[in-house]
């Protein structure tokens, strides 16, 4: 039976969530995807739904929720498409460092905002010279009396235009006896001096997705901004990558059961010479591998998830499936767009968006091949 984690309230939830994007994001994508941004619109929208970071407890507006709620949402956006990954991104990947490690007097200020939409947030990690090696960073924070000081630039920032509140990884002791003990997490708002946005980058895919430059030139943030202990950040986001993977490869499932089962559809009502094509034995074994892959990642999916709904440490099995079912859903892509022939390389075709979206998911989140140097470690290798 699938989805052992989920009980019948989540499944309620489904089909209501399911309905809102029926109506508010269904019909707009390919505008947004041709606008290259989502409307804040929408976001205040989910806001007003319930739907963003329903785990967040009652107290600051949220639902309080298991984070099986959050996985439904994860799979009912990326069923729409990959540019809503900022989303995912807010919800699970940027508030849980606000929620774990915040003060409550950061809490009660930002995460209501949060909730409703009105505080996009965003996570700046990665640097024009840095990007897998996080202890690499060159992006300094230093005390001037009640203020940090922030100086340096970050790229590939999702949700990076449209972001209120960044949470930044900066250098505070640049003489720390490891590179990665002088690292710390300092939130930046849109109003502090000396923060502005750089280009809104052109990408390959994910065109809906904004995904920015952000620059930090004698940048003044309080330092009650800082979050959780100074010198912790490199150990927060090693906590926090666990779960930042494990919501990777959701979407990266879900995406090849959504190129799959758009497929079938194609290959079934497509003829060719007097024929469909779906009753070639070389497509119906197309195919058949590729269910059978996908039904495999599924099974293996979902032990993750019911493994971290229960608090286990699983980062070594959650480094396999964001490798295999990232390359999986690459690997799904390339054989569906084939297997539409030159429909498939036409945009009015959903494949082709597909297509162009899903190569970013072994790349961000820590390389693939960062995942195997973790899988290889962790085995004692």
């Amino acid at each position: 039976m699938r989805n052992l984690y989920l009980q019948d309230e989540h499944h309620i939830f489904r089909r209501s969530f399911r309905k809102f994007l029926e109506k508010e994001a269904s019909p707009f994508y390919e505008s947004w995807e041709e606008n290259r941004m989502i409307p804040r619109e929408f976001w205040l929208k989910l806001g007003s739904e319930g739907f963003l970071c329903p785990d967040v407890e009652e107290k600051y507006g949220g639902s309080g929720t298991d984070w099986g709620y959050s996985v439904v949402i994860n799979e009912e956006l990326e069923r729409i498409g990959s540019g809503l990954v900022g989303i995912s991104l807010h919800n699970d990947i940027v508030v849980p460092y606000i929620t774990a490690y915040g003060t409550e007097e950061q809490k009660q200020r930002w995460l209501p905002g949060c909730l409703s939409g009105d505080l996009i947030t965003a996570l700046a990690m990665t640097e024009p010279g840095t990007g897998s090696d996080l202890a690499g960073i060159a992006t300094t924070a230093k005390r001037n009396g009640n203020h940090y000081v922030i100086n340096g630039q970050k790229t590939f920032i999702t949700n990076g235009i449209h972001a209120d509140l960044v949470l930044v990884a900066c250098k505070t002791d640049s003489h720390a006896a490891s590179r990665h003990k002088g690292i710390s997490l300092i939130a930046v708002e849109r109003n502090n001096p000396g923060f502005t946005r750089g280009r809104k980058l052109n990408k390959v895919g994910l065109h809906s997705q904004d995904t920015a430059e952000l620059i930090f030139e004698d940048c003044k943030v309080p330092l009650e901004n800082l979050i959780g202990e100074e010198g912790m950040g490199f150990s927060y986001m090693m906590d926090k990558l666990q779960q930042e993977r494990l919501v990777v490869a959701i979407a990266a499932q879900t995406a090849s059961e959504e190129m799959l089962r758009m497929t079938i559809e194609y290959v079934k009502s497509r003829e060719a010479f007097g024929k469909p094509i779906s009753s070639y034995q070389h497509n119906q074994f197309k195919i058949a591998e590729m269910a059978t892959e996908i039904e495999m990642g599924r099974v293996f999916l979902d032990s993750l998830i019911s493994d971290h709904l229960k608090g286990e440490n699983i980062v070594t099995k959650v480094s396999m499936a964001k490798w295999k079912l990232t390359e999986m859903a690459k690997q799904t892509a390339s054989q569906c767009m084939q297997l539409h022939g030159g429909y498939g390389y036409m945009e009015e075709y959903e494949i082709a968006r597909r297509y162009r979206d899903i190569p970013a998911a072994s790349i961000y989140a820590g390389t693939n091949e960062i995942m195997k140097l973790i899988i290889a470690k962790n085995l004692g290798l």
